[in-house]
């Protein structure tokens, strides 16, 4: 596997002999640093993805970075211990960096969310620069920082000679909790401005969804065929509802929303790179 970063498009290249398969763990909205988040899920799917080999993509909200001094929604007593000091954001990278240390071998991507470019916004820090740092310098990691939205390009090479490619479009999200659609209703509208889109990845809302977009295509060569396109909303870990009786979700109306990730399944079939995408939710 060799990977180029270029002008926010990270280039996975890939060898893909016969019987080929690649898992890919697509992740959002961790919120690692806060007590709200669901850690021993989190840590489940990262294990996983260690055992599977798979490739982790992130795709921001890592942090949460809300009690910072001049954050109005701070609060000293949702404060993790290891993160009490004034070198609060250095902490953060250290505590989310240590988290991530044993499965840094398999990350290619942090990307931002909204948390990381409000941090940047008000503080004048990079938190996902500086974390990616860390890893690539202390654990060896390949991974590079991604921007609020971007593309990861999946080029494969098959028996020396046949090429193929996948192109994944991720958008860390947009606009409110979207309580009757749960967003769903933004593929079409992605559909449409991301024609050169194999997959469509969107976070932020903690909703989540794996839905299909069928298209008729012609080649350049003028023969006509269909492909999916995948839509996909990853949810997250922070579980802000909790048991319904009191804090910012319950008291703002917002219903529960689930917990989870989404794994792609690449895999060679005849001489076609095939997609399954898959939700792994509570």
């Amino acid at each position: 596997m060799n990977l180029t970063n270029s002008g926010n498009v990270l280039t996975i290249r890939e060898d893909a002999p016969s019987g080929w398969e690649q898992y890919v763990l697509l992740m959002s909205d961790n919120h690692h640093d806060s007590p709200l988040c669901d850690r021993k899920l989190e840590e489940k799917h990262l294990k996983e993805a260690r055992a599977k080999g798979a490739w982790i993509l992130q795709a921001g909200d890592l942090f949460d970075a809300m009690q910072g001094r001049k954050d109005p929604r701070s609060s000293y007593d949702n404060l993790d211990p290891a993160l009490k000091g004034d070198d609060y954001l250095d902490r953060l990278v250290r505590f989310n960096g240590d988290f991530l240390a044993p499965y840094a071998e398999n990350i290619l991507l942090m990307a931002r969310g909204n948390h990381e470019t409000s941090a940047l916004k008000h503080y004048g820090v990079d938190l996902t620069s500086n974390l990616v740092y860390r890893l690539r310098s202390e654990y060896h990691s390949q991974a590079v920082a991604g921007g609020y939205g971007g593309w990861v390009r999946f080029l494969f090479t098959m028996d020396k000679t046949k090429r193929a490619s996948l192109n994944l479009k991720y958008f860390h999200g947009a606009g409110g909790g979207a309580p009757v659609t749960r967003g769903i209703i933004a593929t079409n509208r992605q559909a449409v401005y991301l024609p050169d889109a194999d997959i469509v990845w969107n976070g932020h809302n903690h909703e989540g969804y794996v839905t299909m977009i069928q298209r008729e295509r012609i080649s350049n060569a003028g023969k006509l065929f269909q492909d999916v396109q995948w839509h996909v909303r990853t949810p997250g870990y922070m579980n802000g509802y909790r048991d319904g009786s009191s804090g910012w979700a319950v008291e703002s109306g917002m219903a529960p929303t689930p917990l989870g990730c989404v794994w792609l399944r690449l895999f060679r079939e005849g001489d076609r790179i095939r997609v399954n995408a898959i939700q792994d939710v509570r």
